[in-house]
């Protein structure tokens, strides 16, 4: 029998064109979709694949397949959906996830107005990245909403059986030690930043990946002193006066003394956040929350 998220994986490798953009939409190393891949063939004892040393180009028989697929797993999509449903009407809790960066310094006052609100809402709450949190959805976990986000260009894709709503911008800033004076400047130009140390995300999640294109394309190749995926520590190595860091707006609440926001205009990517609803997720009272979420995002931008 076919796996379905191999199924799935054989889609977005056909729409992408690779092995490497499939595994960065899915949330999958590209070695774990070559593996997907594999297995795919030798259940189907079909070739999906012609390899060469580097590359692996989908024959007639893959794009047959993934055509076909569509429909079997909007199927699955909506048995899920349905069966998870029943579940979800006999319980009085709102199963919300939402990633680190939001749970850290905007969901707790978000809660607590909300709670205050009406004390009798019972919220079970998740933290995890957006790839895992698909990745939950797919599977048929219970969750009402997830809160996910995409950068730039790239990005997850999600089930057709949920709702998509968007819920605002949430924009990357130049952090900088404030002993570097750039704070006097209006506008902080690239060539002010040439051969400064960095502090960068690890390797291989969409922001890494966004990240570090748009820095190549404006010719500006960072000196990276550390790597680290916790904002809150970032911002404390920069206030050390380290090195300076590209973090998102909603991520710069409560910043340590000795940091700067710098205004660097070449330097622009957005995160764009979304609230992926199941059924019992667009009535109230989620909807209420994401519209104070919403509101939230708005007034965090900092011009």
């Amino acid at each position: 029998m076919l796996n379905p998220v191999h199924l799935r994986t054989l889609l977005e490798v056909v729409r992408l064109g690779s092995f490497a953009a499939a595994a960065n939409r899915l949330g999958y190393t590209p070695s774990a979709v070559s593996q997907q891949m594999t297995a795919l063939e030798s259940d189907s004892g079909i070739q999906l694949f012609d390899r060469g040393a580097r590359s692996a180009h989908p024959t007639r028989a893959a794009e047959v397949m993934a055509e076909h697929a569509v429909a079997v797993l909007g199927e699955l999509d909506a048995l899920i959906e349905a069966a998870a449903g029943v579940d979800r009407e006999t319980s009085g809790e709102l199963r919300m996830s939402t990633y680190a960066s939001l749970a850290h310094q905007i969901f707790p006052t978000l809660l607590a107005e909300q709670l205050a609100d009406e004390p009798s809402l019972a919220i079970r709450l998740t933290v995890r990245d957006p790839s895992p949190a698909v990745q939950a959805l797919r599977n048929g976990e219970d969750i009402d909403v997830s809160l996910v986000y995409r950068v730039g260009e790239s990005g997850l894709s999600w089930p057709d059986s949920v709702s998509a709503v968007y819920l605002g911008e949430d924009r990357y800033r130049v952090l900088a030690p404030t002993s570097w004076k750039l704070h006097e400047y209006d506008i902080v130009t690239l060539e002010q930043l040439v051969g400064r140390p960095w502090i960068m995300h690890h390797s291989g999640n969409s922001d890494s990946d966004e990240i570090e294109t748009l820095f190549a394309a404006q010719s500006l190749r960072p000196r990276v002193v550390a790597r680290c995926d916790d904002f809150a520590v970032s911002a404390k190595l920069v206030a050390s006066g380290y090195a300076a860091a590209f973090i998102p707006e909603a991520a710069l609440r409560n910043l340590p003394d000795n940091v700067s926001v710098l205004q660097v205009p070449e330097l622009m990517l957005v995160r764009h956040v979304w609230a992926l609803c199941t059924q019992r997720g667009m009535q109230q009272p989620a909807q209420r929350l994401l519209q104070r979420l919403r509101e939230t995002l708005a007034a965090t931008t900092l011009g």
